[in-house]
């Protein structure tokens, strides 16, 4: 512990967690309260046990659409019992040491869903910015905007565009000492004050006058509830895990223990859920200003805990000033920087755009898991045609055949593979010159039952290979078993 570090750096991520942690809840469909609960428990009991010692966790943007969804189809009572098993379930997977497993989904998916995140969340705070509600589904909520443009609220449009006019206006500022205050948190301030000078009529945080933590219920829709359960936990590691390699880069302290830091977010989840709370994950807006502020340890994310709590226990009536639309205003701009234009050219680069837009297009269009899936689903579809990316070329000299085989010879070629040497003449002299640097089973059975058939026909077949040997060692029954070192 460094106090004359973390103590500084512990109130800069405080004060960029309250408004974040309050728009999250709105977005969410969930009690504004559940937004503090969670970033209480994601800085205290996830700070102290954590693996990532400067990652801060808390209320993500990320788990807001599953969240807003699941509190529709179950209520927030049993959401909060699902967060508190999904906390148990990433219990389970950290005990077993899986973390650096969950990594195993492209970049190109998760940038993806984080995106599809972005256009959801701001497509659905636009109707609260313009004084209205959203629906429960992002085309639902565009289909809506045009309605909602005819019958807008002028004071809560106001702040809210005001509340994006300042998060902009502020990174852009030439003066280093004022950009080191929180824009959100400046935002949220002027936006609050513009309201209360100019006495706007408009709808504002409304917190319990008791601090009553939720009553969990059992739910009466078992599959769903598991689902929900299974969702969260998966969500929330691979989210979290992602940012712990991400906040890794920030810094050259120590660097994190995946499956302890894994640990780490499902004690937060449990007891986050169990005192009514929204899940949580690790949080780059937080880590980023954790490490940009000079925290060294993981005491300034847990100081910062410390500090939410000791807000909603003394300073409610400050936090009940703020209006709904300054909060919306800050989601907008939340979900629309969630669109990564630097992701999006580095992606074309490495020809990956598809399946960030396919991941896109089914969490916007259908649902964050189903987005997810299809992503997946995209990124194997490609792996299996990068696969079959294998090149035959033949060329007749005299009576003597030439085929050239290169690339990667695998089960997903064999079609071609099979196509190419059927064509060729029965009886034929054939020289087949392998250029491959891998022969899988099926790709080895296919080309040596087609070379067997080709001389019983009376043809000649000779085999050469250009770089290590797989058919021969394979013909001879003593199979490589695996790529060369």
């Amino acid at each position: 512990m460094d106090l004359r570090r973390d103590l500084p750096a512990s109130l800069v991520v405080f004060l960029v967690a309250v408004p974040l942690s309050l728009g999250i809840a709105l977005a969410s469909g969930a009690p504004v309260i559940a937004g503090l609960i969670g970033a209480v428990a994601g800085g205290i009991v996830t700070g102290l046990l954590a693996g990532s010692p400067l990652q801060v966790s808390g209320p993500a943007a990320g788990l807001t659409v599953v969240v807003f969804g699941l509190v529709q189809q179950l209520g927030w009572e049993v959401v909060c019992l699902a967060t508190a098993c999904a906390g148990g379930v990433q219990l389970l997977l950290g005990f077993l040491k899986v973390a650096r497993g969950t990594l195993v989904i492209a970049p190109s998916v998760v940038h993806g869903m984080l995106a599809g995140i972005g256009i959801s969340i701001a497509l659905a705070q636009a109707h609260v910015l313009l004084g209205g509600s959203p629906a429960s589904a992002p085309l639902a909520n565009l289909m809506a905007l045009p309605a909602r443009l005819g019958a807008l609220n002028l004071d809560a449009t106001i702040l809210g565009v005001l509340t994006i006019a300042v998060l902009i206006v502020w990174k852009k500022l030439p003066w280093p000492a004022v950009r080191a205050i929180p824009g959100p948190l400046v935002a949220v301030v002027a936006g609050t004050a513009v309201s209360l000078v100019a006495k706007m009529d408009v709808k504002r945080v409304d917190l319990p006058e008791t601090l009553a933590f939720t009553q969990l219920k059992l739910p009466t829709e078992w599959g769903i509830f598991i689902v929900a359960v299974l969702t969260l936990a998966v969500i929330a590691s691979i989210e979290s895990l992602l940012c712990a390699v991400a906040t890794d880069k920030l810094h050259s302290g120590p660097r994190s223990n995946l499956d302890k830091e894994l640990t780490a977010q499902g004690a937060g989840n449990l007891v986050s859920g169990l005192l009514g709370g929204l899940p949580i994950t690790g949080v780059i807006v937080r880590s980023s200003a954790n490490i940009a502020a000079g925290g060294v340890s993981r005491w300034s994310a847990v100081f910062h805990g410390v500090w939410i709590l000791l807000c909603v226990l003394f300073l409610g009536a400050l936090i009940e000033s703020i209006p709904l639309a300054v909060l919306a205003g800050l989601l907008v701009h939340v979900g629309i920087n969630l669109v990564n234009l630097h992701h999006i050219r580095e992606l074309t680069v490495h020809h990956e755009v598809r399946i960030y837009w396919a991941t896109v297009a089914g969490v916007t269009c259908i649902n964050l898991l189903a987005g997810v899936g299809l992503g997946v689903a995209v990124s194997v579809f490609y792996a299996i045609r990068r696969l079959s990316s294998v090149k035959v070329e033949k060329r007749q000299e005299g009576d003597l055949w030439k085929v050239a085989i290169r690339g990667t010879l695998t089960f997903a070629c064999v079609p071609k593979l099979n196509f190419e040497l059927s064509a060729l003449p029965a009886g034929a002299a054939v020289d087949v010159d392998l250029d491959v640097d891998y022969i899988d089973h099926a790709a080895f059975e296919s080309l040596h039952s087609w070379r067997l058939n080709h001389e019983k026909t009376g043809g000649k077949v000779r085999v050469e290979e250009s770089q290590e040997e797989w058919y021969k060692p394979a013909a001879e029954g003593r199979p490589r078993l695996g790529r060369p070192a």
